[in-house]
């Protein structure tokens, strides 16, 4: 039988499948409507497809590093419940491990693990698990040496907050320092060189005008923002900041006395960015024993 687009789009419209997956269950049940909806059900397609619209905001980031690469991976769910499940944390651990062998997200949710993609994998976990799961975002970073650190742990290599740190030389154990201190400090990049221009430009304007407003000569207005600009300087980037360890200290002259250089890091915190949906205790307890 002949599986047209109007038939695709009203299996779709029925079970929130994706379109590939819609005509694909139309071509194995030759065109029955309610066999293709079965099909669906039964792979665990339909369940997860109305469950793709939900908010996760929640979950784990996994890191892991081999030999001078690390990565570090996030996997969001909807509610911390599923980021302490077991079950879940397994994945994380293999998705993460799958990462260090491929560049960006697209080509990790296609990646192999255990004989399915970890798309796929990920797919079967929403309708076993019952809560939309999704693969945000993964970094990778390289270097001679590379230390990773995870804050507020789940398990062994993964939690809310994973960072990596690259090092030039070999480390000593100041890179799991410096990593604790890109997790508390958040830096907004490694050095003034990194910075993102907007986010210079829109600094000076405050501070030129905070500056103006004291009423003072120009030449001294102008040796006032340069100073403010130093200082927010020091203050967002990793080199210039003063290192948490010892702050007598920016973290860069502490990465010299080590004897490496830092050449770059990665910090991901699960759920950044993410717009979270505002609801109670009890209503998140429900909607977990409901599934």
């Amino acid at each position: 039988m002949a599986i047209t687009a109007s038939m695709v789009k009203e299996l779709r419209d029925s079970t929130g499948a994706g379109m590939m997956d819609a005509k694909k269950a139309l071509v194995e049940t030759d065109g029955d409507m309610e066999a293709a909806q079965d099909w669906l059900r039964t792979k665990g397609l339909a369940k997860a497809a109305k469950k793709s619209g939900r908010t996760a905001a929640e979950g784990l980031v996994g890191v892991t590093v081999s030999g001078g690469r690390g990565v570090a991976v996030e996997i969001n769910s909807e509610t911390d419940f599923v980021a302490k499940n077991e079950a879940f944390q397994d994945m994380v651990r293999g998705i993460t491990a799958a990462a260090l062998d491929v560049d960006g997200v697209e080509a990790l949710a296609a990646a192999d693990l255990g004989g399915k993609s970890v798309e796929a994998t990920l797919t079967e976990a929403i309708a076993r698990i019952g809560e939309n799961m999704t693969l945000r975002r993964m970094s990778a970073i390289e270097g001679d040496s590379v230390a990773a650190y995870v804050h507020n742990a789940a398990a062994e290599g993964m939690g809310k907050i994973g960072v990596l740190v690259a090092l030039k030389g070999a480390d000593n154990g100041i890179g799991k320092q410096i990593a604790m201190h890109v997790a508390a400090t958040n830096p907004a990049s490694l050095s003034e060189a990194d910075l993102d221009p907007a986010l210079v430009a829109r600094e000076k304007a405050v501070l030129s005008e905070q500056a103006r407003e004291s009423g003072k000569p120009e030449a001294v207005i102008e040796k006032m923002i340069e100073g403010r600009m130093k200082k927010f300087f020091e203050e967002v980037t990793l080199l210039g900041q003063k290192f948490v360890i010892n702050p007598d200290v920016t973290v860069a002259a502490a990465a010299s006395e080590a004897g490496v250089e830092v050449l770059g890091f990665v910090r991901l915190a699960v759920g950044e960015g993410i717009e979270k949906e505002k609801e109670d205790f009890a209503a998140e307890v429900a909607k977990t024993l409901g599934n």
